[in-house]
């Protein structure tokens, strides 16, 4: 039940009638007119613009519209009132039975209540993580995890079918630095010292490496030439470590899809074919480009090289996709690989970078333009920084990571829920605070206590409830006179109940995550907010003592708000709490 896109539904049949008598002129489109809550709450429970944005093509003042819409708009039943703000904004109030039915609506759709079916089965991929299969992953990658993984919930929640998925960068330099640098733990684990040179990875992490690469080979590569071990250590340590990450996802509630392997375009004329798609389109050519102003890229050579018409969708230069001595660059397997996302139907294209890909976007967007002749959208979600502190002082880096804090370390220290939570307080683009021992304290300014105390006090109230005598079932819960719920404290929380759907398909639509927490702690507000009046107020407590219908009604109040926190909390992947220790 999404109680705007009903009211909505009501403005345009509306509308429509008043096209039928005459009042507004035929061939109207209506796609504009929203419902929406007001700036001002106390103006109403909802506004629309429909006055304003026909005006113009109706060719009529927007006042004249207003008092005739809202003259057939009061004629309904869910309407209480309906007021004509400044030059034809319509305010309206909706009866205390819409609110009622509102609740019942909460407790009969249950874990289903907010989903949508406006995605209509839409192919969305969302690539997320992807972090380099080096080493361990860092408190950037557990942001970019959660971000992705909660967007990939919400999208769900929206009605698009998700794909999530982890692409492998195991064809660059940098799998040949792992391979060397492990050799020196394999040589360690043999009793000799390993010579870890500057551009090697030092972090104890591959000691665990080096003994499993000894048990798996013997001393058969010991003294030997790279050119023999290279290879097989290459491919052995980049298993071990995408081993690694995989359960450092799991550890953090997060469970790919499809892991793809930039590997695997080598060699198979992908890269070649998704080039030759974008040549025949008159988009690859040789030229030399012009040095960059400022710092030099590493892609950029003064001598003549294969590239992009990356400027013909919107990118500020031309790319080189290969180097004058026939390499690829980066980005010419990043293009067989959107290439191949979209070979495989997807509507939609999501990927979620680390802010340090940000000169990424524009050439990334300008290739899935051009191979989908415009077609499939891609967004790329930028991911800032975690600042990590303790008590307001910077954390100290983990021994074993060898320049970092590990995902594991974080998840370890605070727990998954704590931590998926805390990394969606704020919209991906805008940097992170996480104090670890902030984020543990049980106080209204711990945003994640304050939504799992409101659903802990909700279990509370049902226990409380059930000790009584009272059916908490929600098919009892639905059948309680709810009118009894009449206080505006409780109209109020009923409402917020309602924005539920509304949040959820407009948080969809802009890929922000994050709005659902603070929805939540929103919601979470409110709910202490009735419980704690009730100290002071007797009317308002959940039970109330000899009076069993309308402790019923209130107790399907508490109820309908849990079954709202839990909604909201299985799209940010955490899990409601039955009991505050």
């Amino acid at each position: 039940m999404n109680l705007f896109s009903e009211i909505r539904a009501l403005v345009i049949s509306s509308l429509d009638a008043m096209v039928r008598d005459g009042e507004l002129p035929a061939g109207l489109v209506l796609d504009a007119v929203t419902v929406e809550p007001p700036r001002d709450p106390a103006h109403g429970d909802m506004a629309t613009n429909a006055a304003m944005v026909l005006a113009r093509p109706a060719g009529a003042k927007p006042r004249a519209i207003a008092d005739a819409l809202a003259a057939r708009l009061g004629g309904d039943a869910r309407i209480a009132s309906v007021e004509v703000a400044g030059p034809g904004f319509l305010n309206m109030r909706l009866a205390p039975s819409v609110w009622h039915d509102l609740v019942r609506a909460v407790l009969a759709g249950g874990a289903g209540y907010g989903r949508s079916e406006m995605g209509q089965g839409r192919r969305v991929n969302v690539e997320f993580v992807s972090a380099n299969p080096t080493g361990p992953m860092h408190v950037g990658h557990t942001r970019g995890a959660v971000v992705g993984d909660a967007l990939a919930n919400l999208l769900q929640a929206a009605g698009f079918e998700v794909t999530r998925e982890y692409y492998i960068n195991d064809g660059g330099a940098q799998v040949d630095v792992l391979a060397r640098s492990a050799y020196e733990r394999y040589r360690e684990a043999h009793g000799l010292s390993p010579e870890i040179a500057e551009g090697l990875y030092p972090g104890e992490y591959l000691i665990e490496v080096g003994e499993a690469l000894k048990a798996e080979f013997g001393d058969r590569f010991l003294d030997r030439p790279e050119a023999e071990w290279l290879e097989p250590f290459r491919d052995f340590a980049t298993e071990r470590m995408m081993a690694r990450i995989r359960a450092d996802l799991d550890a953090l509630g997060v469970r790919m899809d499809v892991y793809a392997s930039e590997k695997a375009l080598y060699g198979t004329g992908r890269i070649e074919a998704a080039l030759a798609r974008l040549r025949d389109a008159g988009l690859i050519y040789e030229g030399v480009l012009e040095p960059p102003k400022g710092k030099t890229p590493e892609d950029w050579e003064p001598r003549e090289q294969t590239l992009f018409r990356s400027t013909a969708h919107g990118d500020d230069v031309d790319r080189p996709v290969q180097k004058s001595d026939g390499g690829w660059t980066y980005f010419a397997p990043d293009i067989a690989y959107h290439w191949d996302k979209i070979d495989r139907g997807f509507d939609h294209l999501i990927d979620v970078f680390g802010a340090d890909h940000g000169g990424y976007v524009k050439r990334m967007k300008a290739a899935v333009a051009a191979l989908s002749d415009g077609r499939v959208p891609l967004d790329i979600k930028l991911i800032q920084l975690v600042k990590l502190s303790r008590d307001g002082e910077p954390l100290k880096m983990s021994k074993r990571a060898g320049t970092f804090v590990t995902l594991r370390d974080v998840v370890d220290m605070v727990g998954a829920d704590v931590t998926r939570f805390v990394m969606l307080t704020r919209k991906n683009d805008v940097a992170l605070e996480f104090d670890l021992a902030r984020v543990l304290e049980q106080s209204r300014d711990n945003p994640v206590w304050y939504v799992q105390y409101a659903h802990a006090r909700v279990a509370s109230v049902l226990r409380r409830a059930a000790e009584a005598g009272l059916d908490v079932d929600d098919a009892a819960l639905v059948a309680a006179p709810l009118d009894a719920l009449d206080h505006p404290a409780e109209l109020a929380l009923i409402a917020q109940l309602g924005a539920f759907p509304r949040l959820v398909e407009t948080a969809a639509a802009a890929h922000e995550p994050h709005r659902v927490a603070g929805y939540l702690s929103d919601l979470a507000a409110q709910f202490h907010a009735l419980y704690n009046r009730g100290n002071d107020e007797p009317a308002l407590r959940f039970v109330q003592e000899g009076d069993r219908a309308t402790s019923r009604a209130k107790i399907a109040l508490a109820r309908a708000t849990g079954v709202v926190i839990s909604a909201g909390l299985a799209i940010l992947g955490v899990s409601p709490i039955e009991e505050m220790r």
